[in-house]
């Protein structure tokens, strides 16, 4: 199984993305290591089932969140919660109008079970079509802890993509899979672990 991402679209000019969109990723970025890394380690994965008949599974994993999260480890939703829950400020990169579709753990894990046990290769997109801007996201973690934190904006890094949002229409025909748990109720259970 080869954990990829939706990181392998880049900033994507599609939208939702499906598996056959080759990307628009800039290969001399701050984050291109990171996006070209999970291309080309899809290409030998591809490359190693075509010539040395090896089994593989591909997934394409997009924002995954839920309990246990690291709370220092720099993704919005735990930087986000960590912050509503001391009242600091929350820090949003630009406008905050760039858009994350965000799966809860035990959706996530249950798509990538289906996929490794069936016979489709991949890639195939393991991620929740709901689509929500950065801000939106900030609002409703305040909302859910309480928080008196006032939201802030600061510079936005090089090449920060505008949108995420999966096309799971392979992962529900292939796999029979989607995703069950709401933003909020996921949300609600992460925030729990970190009080």
């Amino acid at each position: 199984l080869l954990s990829s991402t939706s990181e392998v679209y880049g900033n994507p000019t599609v939208s939702p993305q499906p598996e056959e969109y080759f990307g628009n990723v800039n290969p001399i970025g701050i984050r291109s290591c990171y996006d070209e890394g999970k291309r080309v380690a899809e290409t030998l994965m591809m490359e190693y089932h075509r010539n040395c008949d090896v089994d593989i599974r591909i997934a394409r994993i997009f924002n995954t969140y839920g309990p246990k999260l690291n709370p220092n480890d720099g993704r919005v939703v735990s930087n986000f919660i960590t912050q509503a829950l001391s009242n600091t400020n929350i820090t949003i990169y630009g406008d905050g109008k760039q858009t994350r579709s965000f799966c809860y753990i035990d959706d996530t894990v249950d798509g990538l079970i289906k996929l490794m046990n069936g016979d489709y290769l991949g890639p195939i997109n393991i991620g929740n079509p709901d689509e929500k801007t950065i801000l939106q996201l900030a609002n409703i973690i305040i909302e859910l802890t309480g928080s008196k934190s006032r939201i802030i904006y600061v510079e936005k890094p090089q090449d920060d993509p505008s949108n995420r949002k999966p096309d799971i229409t392979k992962a529900i025909n292939i796999l029979k899979w989607e995703p069950k748990i709401s933003l909020r109720n996921g949300l609600l259970k992460t925030i729990n672990y970190f009080k």
